[in-house]
């Protein structure tokens, strides 16, 4: 691979494995440093570790404004520059119907889904990107397009962190550019329930007939942080398949 990114430096949350990883492998692949972020320090230190000399890690969780201040300072330190932000974490604690949701759920799927996100662009534009622009990628879900029955609050949140950034590639133009990703059923461990002993039927709503791997987002997402997006910003690409092609029947049971 050609390498894209040589000399930049990306902060990708959410990557001790899934597509979070798969980002960051993509990025660092194409010549990349990487500072990656997640709550469990082992998973984490063992990811970095397989990046090599070229990531770091820092634990801890993605809405706590002292965590977020640690991974732009180590960025800086170790690399020099914070030029590629991708805010992949993301929680579903609820399932079930809006009605019966407790709302301090709500508050904290809201908070980890969108505010974080929001924190963390406001953080690396003080500290680099407004001096010397950049590149951002939120990662949505097909479930901020569509209704998710079931998971409709994680599908609320995601159509809010959509919309977000759509709010931020205009407020943010010309010097950094801002856009999402929205997949469906991806094959992961935060996904698992959703095809986990029945794959092969859920596989069946899906014109290509199988689900995501973290790959098919990586490199999607490394092509919208590349200067071969230069002139893409505030849009949400749908990775899905060609799930959102039918009836939308599948969008209950998925999240990217």
């Amino acid at each position: 691979m050609s390498p894209r990114f040589s000399g930049k430096t990306a902060i990708v949350t959410g990557a001790s494995r899934g597509i979070g990883f798969a980002i960051a492998r993509r990025l660092v692949d194409e010549g990349a440093h990487v500072v990656i972020t997640a709550r469990g320090e082992d998973d984490l230190r063992e990811a970095a570790t397989s990046l090599g000399a070229s990531a770091r890690f820092v634990a801890g969780k993605a809405d706590d404004p002292a965590h977020q201040d640690e991974v732009i300072g180590t960025a800086l330190d170790a690399f020099g520059s914070v030029d590629l932000l991708v805010n992949n974490t993301g929680i579903n604690p609820a399932y079930g119907p809006l009605l019966d949701l407790d709302l301090g759920t709500a508050r904290k799927i809201l908070e980890v889904n969108v505010l974080a996100a929001l924190a963390w662009v406001q953080k690396v534009h003080a500290a680099w990107m407004g001096a010397h622009g950049g590149a951002i990628v939120n990662v949505a879900s097909v479930a901020a397009i569509q209704p998710a029955p079931m998971i409709a609050m994680y599908g609320v949140s995601k159509a809010a962190l959509k919309h977000l950034t759509e709010e931020l590639a205009f407020e943010l133009a010309p010097g950094i550019r801002v856009n999402a990703v929205a997949p469906a059923v991806v094959k992961t461990t935060f996904a698992r329930a959703l095809y986990e002993g029945r794959e092969a039927e859920v596989s069946k709503a899906y014109p290509l007939r199988r689900l995501g791997v973290p790959d098919d987002v990586g490199g999607v997402v490394a092509f919208l942080l590349s200067d071969d997006a230069g002139w893409m910003t505030g849009q949400t690409v749908v990775i899905d398949g060609g799930a959102t092609l039918g009836t939308g029947e599948t969008l209950g049971t998925t999240r990217g």
